[in-house]
């Protein structure tokens, strides 16, 4: 009984450290997880990048949306139309989906490609460019060219 007591618990506490889906945000370990591309440590909670396998559950951490489009290319990931991007929303910092987000172009931003996301246009100063995530992919492409 207290053989099979121990089994269970030591079980329990295995499974409750993994993850519980493969497409929510995962745990960032802020000044010690490195950047996937530039291998940058990420530490800017304004502009990080997370982008899931959603088949595997794989996590991959970038310090700027820039560096995530551009390691789609570099590594010919060939399941980038399925992968699931969270990014932080410059002014709350919470995450949101990079896909459905909004961006403007005129920010300070860990490898300096400028472009930060949030969660409604409203957030966007007036008189600011806003694009969308299909525009910024296709800019940061022509950048790394």
């Amino acid at each position: 009984m207290i053989k099979s007591s121990i089994i269970l618990i030591l079980f329990l506490l295995s499974t409750g450290c993994e993850e519980r889906s493969k497409t929510d945000v995962a745990k960032v370990h802020w000044d010690r997880d490195m950047c996937a591309r530039c291998v940058m440590v990420v530490s800017d909670r304004q502009n990080t990048t997370q982008i899931r396998n959603p088949k595997t559950g794989k996590k991959y951490m970038f310090d700027d949306i820039g560096c995530a489009i551009l390691w789609f290319k570099d590594e010919n990931i060939t399941w980038k139309d399925q992968a699931i991007i969270w990014i932080t929303d410059v002014n709350t910092s919470k995450w949101i989906d990079a896909k459905k987000a909004f961006y403007d172009t005129e920010n300070i931003t860990p490898m300096a490609y400028g472009f930060s996301a949030h969660a409604s246009k409203e957030t966007i100063k007036k008189g600011q460019e806003v694009i969308r995530f299909e525009e910024l992919s296709r800019r940061v492409l022509e950048i790394g060219k």
